[in-house]
């Protein structure tokens, strides 16, 4: 299966890097000319999201459902479905209609936990519904609302990253979560003599990770220094204060950081799911995509990378 690794590898970037493009061309044609944040960003990405969830939702159902956790799925589907999309259209509400912030005390981040907090009632509700005799129920409720998070809540980091810094931002934690897989897989088969976790990932070693986190950085660095604002986006410098290729240039080494935060919980990410497939005693998630295994295999380390790269965002670390 490895031999599929390198050209499908290259193919989903390819598309990746493609749709974002598109993305961008519909953000400005769907803008008024010389207002820059008129446009609606997301229209090309959010169905591919769309998608991942259900992918991803489906697997993570499949590993319940290998350990003896059934949980209602559609109720699983709805939720997450529910807690991404309102990451989504909530901004943009609050960026177009200029009333809703007038009319409610609210802010975009308090509808995606609205989302979550109907997600889980729906779930109390629905198994309510069909409950017959004891035994099992907790254990659906939790599998459910761990769906929920895992998936739905932790991939509106990255909605979240798309409309409020741009495609640029998006990418950033794509780019150094990929940059590090490809780092600890190529150093771990190279010099990779310690086990970092043989219960967990028998392939992982210790010097995979130390890869892991130097081609981490490498890939920040790229990120902020050479990846294409794809010309309406200003995305590391809001103000144009700082023109392509020039955003490497931060006196506090902020992609440093950014690289090893990010790079870090990549890894702890690709444990994670290791620690659901191990307790269920899988391999993979799934076989959907050849090489990496399923859907959920492609995107454990960015769930978790997420909300850091969100925080560092946030708070000015790539500054």
């Amino acid at each position: 299966m490895l031999r599929w690794r390198l050209p499908l590898g290259i193919l989903i970037v390819a598309a990746l890097l493609g749709l974002c493009w598109v993305d961008s061309w519909l953000e400005r044609v769907t803008g008024i000319p010389g207002e820059p944040d008129s446009g609606v960003p997301g229209i090309a990405l959010f169905p591919l999201l769309v998608v991942f969830v259900v992918l991803a939702v489906r697997e993570v159902l499949y590993l319940a459902g290998a350990g003896g956790v059934r949980p209602v799925q559609w109720v699983v589907y709805f939720g997450s479905l529910l807690v991404v999309t309102s990451s989504w259209i909530s901004p943009l509400c609050y960026r177009f209609a200029y009333d809703v912030e007038e009319k409610f005390d609210t802010t975009p981040s308090d509808w995606t936990l609205f989302a979550l907090a109907a997600g889980l009632m729906l779930v109390f509700l629905v198994e309510m519904l069909r409950y017959e005799r004891p035994g099992g129920v907790t254990v659906n409720v939790a599998a459910a609302v761990f769906a929920m998070v895992y998936v739905g809540l932790l991939l509106s980091f990255l909605v979240q990253l798309r409309l409020t810094w741009g495609l640029g931002a998006l990418l950033s934690p794509i780019v150094v979560v990929k940059m590090g897989d490809t780092g600890a897989y190529a150093v771990g088969r190279l010099i990779g003599r310690s086990k970092m976790a043989p219960g967990l990932s028998p392939g992982k070693t210790i010097e995979g990770a130390f890869g892991a986190l130097v081609f981490a950085c490498v890939g920040a660095w790229a990120t902020f220094r050479w990846l294409p604002t794809f010309d309406s986006l200003q995305w590391m410098y809001p103000t144009g204060s700082a023109g392509w290729g020039e955003v490497a240039a931060s006196p506090y080494g902020g992609w440093i950081l950014f690289g090893l935060l990010v790079g870090i919980t990549g890894v702890f990410g690709d444990l994670a799911e290791s620690l659901i497939k191990r307790d269920v005693e899988l391999k993979d998630s799934g076989d959907l995509v050849p090489g990496f295994g399923g859907v959920l295999d492609m995107l454990d380390s960015a769930l978790l990378a997420a909300p850091v790269a969100y925080a560092c965002w946030a708070f000015g670390l790539v500054a």
